[in-house]
């Protein structure tokens, strides 16, 4: 139930349940970060609304692409990323991937 006033949209007077219940969508994504064609990614934790490299709530680990083989190319700390899941944090499709593969590797050595 919105209508437009000249350019610009207006809300309804009914209530935003989201902000009436006080609880904000929290998702662990990548952040990037590096140089122009040698990406380096942050795993955070953040609020759904900010941007991709903006504000986040805590950096849990970090993914390097394009790291040499003698190099560590992948860091997460699992604990803290079990503690959000548990808060209830949805991960990102790629995070979930190097969750899996972070997995895979500590139970091969």
């Amino acid at each position: 139930m919105r209508r437009l006033l000249g350019s610009a949209r207006v809300r309804s007077c009914l209530p935003d349940t989201e902000f009436l219940s006080g609880i904000a969508m929290v998702n662990i994504r990548l952040s990037r970060a590096g140089a122009k064609k040698k990406p380096f990614y942050h795993l955070v934790v953040t609020d759904s609304r900010n941007r991709r490299d903006g504000r986040y709530i805590e950096r849990v680990g970090f993914f390097n692409p394009v790291g040499k083989a003698s190099e560590d190319n992948l860091r997460i700390d699992v604990e803290r990323v079990d503690y959000w899941i548990g808060k209830g944090a949805q991960t990102s499709d790629r995070v979930k991937s190097l969750l899996k593969a972070h997995q895979k590797a500590a139970a091969a050595s």
